[in-house]
């Protein structure tokens, strides 16, 4: 009987499991490549991924169409996951972080504020599961280098009180 069970997924994967992290797309563009031969088109993708529980990352990938592109980038942001220190239910201290032209600050919030942010910002706070934070987006509008300037800061927040 196992080896009938055994032929009858072979070659397939067990997706039986439940999804332990969430996915948010971020964004989608078509990128092309110009070659002698013509235009080669491709697809990439931003994903966040987190579980709620205080742990994101995120990644960026292209891919001939746009499922591989997505799953190609929640699959490298697995595995950059991060683990964000929280302190009453809100990051430790102010942070200002730069990525590119993408400047990025995050302050603590009193319980009962939640997301006081906007755009690609606000997307991995949900993602990650802070409750409360306020965030400001002060230079580039550029959705991947403010996720990544915001996760950059993510990783520089400490418990310790700094003297």
């Amino acid at each position: 009987m196992f080896q009938k069970e055994q032929q009858k997924n072979k070659g397939r994967s067990f997706s039986d499991k439940p999804k332990e992290f969430e996915q948010k797309i971020l964004e989608i563009a078509r990128v092309t490549r110009v070659t002698s031969g013509g235009k080669r088109m491709k697809f990439r993708a931003c994903v966040i991924v987190g579980d709620g529980k205080g742990r994101v990352g995120q990644a960026v990938a292209k891919g001939n169409d746009v499922t591989k592109a997505i799953n190609k980038a929640a699959m490298k942001a697995e595995k950059d996951l991060m683990t964000i220190p929280l302190r009453n239910e809100t990051i430790p201290h102010e942070i200002r972080e730069k990525y590119g032209a993408a400047v990025v600050l995050l302050k603590p919030a009193p319980k009962g504020t939640g997301i006081k942010a906007g755009g690609a910002m606000r997307s991995v706070f949900e993602i990650a599961g802070v409750p409360n934070v306020i965030g400001k987006i002060l230079g580039s509008k550029n959705k991947i280098n403010i996720s990544r300037a915001t996760i950059n800061a993510l990783k520089k927040l400490r418990l310790e009180k700094r003297k």
